[in-house]
């Protein structure tokens, strides 16, 4: 057990924070870099640690990584990466802006090794974050405990740990083991029997669902995988240029500014940019599995479109799941040995975010342009929050497509918060106004 004080206290060290941490790095004071420590649960940094999945790909331009979109010249960017790794000449060989997610999750980890200030604790599972208020009861910092016993202090804090996974009701509360959710699968999968005939069913019709389908053949061999979706079909992703334009940092002003009712258009109609498709790579490979399993007349893979689930539970031996199809009405049972989640993410903000809104006493969670928490009193602290403003930054929020920038923003911010109370700004006289600069930065 130990105690600890820092000036920024950043939740998880995904790619969001890692960004932000090489902002503060390259734009903040040093003594604000060296008072910033990120808090992450696992043992190492590993970008979407469930879907590892060795030949899958990043759907984003490698231009598009931590910090090249801000400043090209950074240390930290993925090509620099590849020089230091002594693998920029296959990468350029291989002729792709797409880049394997392993590779990206070694680059990330890359990063976080070679931070030169700001410090990334591991193995630090938060369990409780609160504020921390003076005597008159406003706030003036934050207050988080991990699994470990430590307590560390921060008075600004920025949450970027992700959305919480999306398990559908008829599925919570069954067995763990035969329950597999995405955000899962490389560490749960590895631990299912390897006896052939196994039973799947792999719910869900995007990315993820298709990657899982499509993956549990090669990892359970000779399984039977049943593939479930409440769509007609698949579907590949929009990749119009046209429409790749609102994913430009630069739409981020015009999207915050718009009308509400603009704003949910516009997210209505990206839907298919970024949910509820697959690549079209990915869409073609599962096509000719099919195909070729009704070529061959094995009937092995089954996918059942306009099908919900409506109920499910665990008989100790097997999960049997309650089945009807949208389009005839007919209702059946079909039992299997494991269940895949391939359902996404909660649309609400996460289950550590709500409960500090409510420590905080906050009806709703709004935050301002540059992804500051509207506390709503008087405060000498601040909240950033990461990945989580689709409503009011737009579709790329959750993506790599803003990190660069974003971090910019909010490492500014920051600093003009964290400036006076750790005697970073020095105040000049401007005329008749008084400008806040940064210590040592003229």
């Amino acid at each position: 057990m130990s105690n600890h004080d820092v000036e920024v206290l950043a939740i998880g060290a995904g790619p969001a924070n890692l960004a932000l941490a090489v902002a503060l790095e390259e734009l903040a004071p040093a003594r604000l870099a060296d008072s910033t420590l990120l808090l992450e649960q696992g043992d190492q940094v590993a970008w979407q640690r469930g879907m590892l999945l060795p030949w899958s790909q990043s759907q984003v331009s490698f231009l598009k990584d931590l910090v090249t979109l801000r400043n090209p010249r950074s240390k930290f960017s993925f090509v620099n990466y590849l020089h230091e790794t002594g693998r920029l000449e296959d990468f350029i060989n291989l002729g792709t802006f797409t880049p394997y997610r392993s590779e990206i999750s070694d680059y990330q980890r890359w990063v976080a090794e070679s931070l030169d200030r700001v410090t990334v604790r591991y193995g630090s599972r938060v369990t409780s974050l609160r504020p921390r208020r003076d005597r008159g009861g406003a706030v003036e910092g934050w207050v988080a405990r991990t699994a470990d016993g430590t307590t560390v202090t921060g008075r600004q804090l920025v949450i970027g740990a992700g959305r919480d996974a999306n398990v559908p009701t008829v599925f919570r509360g069954l067995g763990g083991d035969r329950v597999i959710h995405s955000t899962q699968y490389m560490d749960r999968i590895t631990g299912r029997p390897r006896t052939s005939g196994q039973r799947v069913v792999v719910i869900g019709g995007a990315q993820s669902a298709a990657e899982m389908f499509h993956s549990v053949q090669q990892d359970l061999p000779g399984c039977e995988p049943t593939l479930v979706m409440r769509s007609i079909g698949f579907n590949h992703y929009e990749t119009s240029k046209f429409t790749n334009e609102l994913f430009y940092s630069g739409f981020v002003d015009e999207f915050f500014h718009a009308e509400p009712q603009s704003r949910a258009r516009i997210l209505q109609e990206m839907h298919r940019t970024n949910y509820a498709g697959l690549t079209p790579a990915m869409l073609e490979q599962l096509y000719r599995q099919v195909y070729l399993d009704r070529m061959r007349g094995r009937d092995r893979l089954s996918i059942r479109t306009m099908t919900e689930v409506t109920a499910a539970r665990d008989t100790g031996d097997e999960v049997v799941l309650s089945l009807v199809n949208q389009l005839t009405g007919v209702e059946e049972e079909i039992s299997c040995d494991v269940v895949l989640l391939g359902t996404g993410f909660r649309s609400e903000q996460p289950a550590v975010i709500q409960d500090l809104a409510d420590a905080l006493g906050l009806t709703n969670v709004e935050v301002c342009r540059d992804y500051r928490l509207d506390i709503g009193e008087q405060a000498t602290a601040t909240v950033h929050l990461q990945g989580v403003n689709e409503a009011t930054h737009g579709i790329a929020d959750s993506l790599l497509s803003v990190l660069a920038q974003r971090s910019e923003e909010i490492a500014r911010s920051l600093i003009r918060h964290a400036a006076p109370a750790a005697g970073l700004i020095e105040t000049v006289s401007a005329g008749r106004d008084r400008e806040p600069v940064v210590a040592g930065s003229r």
